[in-house]
């Protein structure tokens, strides 16, 4: 079971009085939390409730208007490219060069972070395989549907060798199996690798799958940290979740 599994007491991310304003807009509201070494941590809520705008902090893309961010004990804010080197990130909708087949894409992406090109190529065919896309290595990435594009984004994460992974929406659009393949993989990378995960969704029960803790956002507030085990206590979805916790009350 993912809650039984053992998680190490160093924290992997630091956020302290984080806080994002958009002008009158507050799209982050004093956000204080920890995620552990190989941790899988779900950041639950609706589009729009801070979600993404945490994990641009957390990335250094997004300088925060008050508070800090520590990943890996580094701040994103002032030493961004020293995160990025730490961080692999798949976004919701997951960019390619289209013209260019699956290898190409991750040796690219292998170049840009220093790895040799002999290094590279081994790495790349052994995350194919892993990801289930080496009958394809010499498609086109342009060619391929989307939950073949989010697994390829998986490999191109992976290639750099990171300690903390980011995975923002990465169900959005894939069919049901597919979605099941894709959990089986952020787990094996949890349980088998070590890695430190954050699973950013909006659909509570693909959250209660993969995730071993969950941060519940909502109007950029982080309303509660829920243990698995208490998670799944919750029947439906997002809205029994909100009232579960606070009674219905606004949130």
């Amino acid at each position: 079971m993912v809650g039984d599994k053992p998680m190490g007491e160093e924290h992997m991310i630091e956020l302290s009085g984080l806080t994002k304003n958009y002008g009158s807009f507050v799209a982050v509201d004093n956000l204080n939390l920890n995620i552990r070494k190989g941790e899988i941590f779900g950041l639950l809520g609706p589009n729009g409730a801070g979600k993404s705008t945490t994990i641009l902090m957390m990335l250094g893309l997004t300088e925060p208007t008050s508070g800090t961010v520590l990943v890996c004990g580094i701040n994103s804010t002032t030493h961004p490219i020293d995160v990025k080197r730490k961080v692999g990130y798949l976004p919701e909708d997951v960019g390619f060069y289209d013209d260019m087949t699956a290898m190409e894409n991750l040796l690219y992406t292998a170049a840009l972070n220093g790895i040799t090109r002999k290094e590279a190529r081994e790495d790349a065919l052994r995350l194919l395989e892993r990801v289930g896309l080496s009958h394809v290595v010499d498609k086109k990435a342009g060619k391929f549907s989307r939950g073949m594009r989010q697994r390829l984004g998986l490999a191109d994460v992976l290639i750099k060798k990171p300690e903390v992974i980011i995975l923002d929406e990465p169900t959005s659009g894939i069919d049901p199996a597919g979605v099941q393949d894709f959990i089986r993989l952020v787990l094996e990378l949890s349980h088998k690798d070590g890695l430190t995960v954050i699973f950013s969704s909006h659909i509570l029960a693909q959250v209660q799958q993969v995730c071993d803790r969950v941060g519940l956002f909502n109007n950029g507030r982080l309303l509660a940290e829920i243990e698995l085990s208490d998670l799944h206590k919750v029947p439906h979805g997002l809205d029994d979740i909100y009232n579960q916790y606070y009674g219905g009350k606004e949130v």
